[in-house]
């Protein structure tokens, strides 16, 4: 895989997980869902979390993946694909469009859990507590490109590393799907990431 590969991967896995697939809710419908449900946003960015980052979760949210039209491995797109749903969702829940651009790149750098202030720093952005969406806004689409193609590094780092057929490794026995077991862990860690920018309002 390429740094461009993922790109590509990223934008078709974020366009897929708006509109929502057909066994799968769109963003809007999935945050909204949740809205209605409970009280405030942050209980159901909360409960959105929980019920994305089990098993059954994943499981609803896999099927039609294999086929995007991407150079990189269904496994990895099915996982990128699962993630930036949960992320754009918590985005709407928090107010945000998830289609704006400057929101988009936040979800992506979501993607790199602990490693998100680094990716920051590394294109020159001075950052603090309140760093969020809005700072986005003001800086030059060059700037936001930049911060992309960092992101698009770090997942293919972190896919390497760990290996793709490692990392994803879904439940075996079900229709369609990889067998094995996924790495709930890190996307629990992707959660609570979106859950800092989007609902509170802070990077770090």
């Amino acid at each position: 895989m390429t740094n461009d590969d993922m790109q590509k991967a990223l934008k078709v896995c974020y366009e897929k997980a708006l509109d929502g697939l057909p066994i799968s809710k769109s963003v809007s419908e999935l945050g909204t869902h949740y809205l209605n449900k409970y009280p405030s946003k942050e209980s159901a960015a909360k409960h959105l979390i929980n019920a994305q980052t089990t098993t059954s979760g994943f499981l609803t949210s896999l099927g039609g993946l294999i086929t995007l039209p991407v150079a990189v491995p269904a496994n990895i797109t099915s996982v990128l694909y699962i993630q930036l749903r949960m992320i754009a969702s918590i985005a709407y829940i928090g107010g945000f469009n998830p289609s704006d651009d400057e929101v988009q790149t936040m979800a992506y750098l979501c993607l790199t859990g602990t490693a998100i202030s680094d990716v920051i720093k590394g294109t020159g952005i001075k950052i603090g507590q309140k760093v969020a969406v809005n700072t986005l806004k003001k800086i030059p689409q060059t700037v936001i490109t930049k911060i992309n193609q960092k992101v698009g590094f770090r997942l293919l780092t972190r896919f390497g590393e760990k290996g793709a057929v490692n990392l994803i490794k879904l439940v075996p026995g079900v229709s369609g799907v990889i067998g094995g077991a996924i790495d709930f862990a890190s996307t629990k860690i992707i959660a609570q990431k979106a859950y800092n920018i989007f609902i509170e309002g802070r990077v770090m």
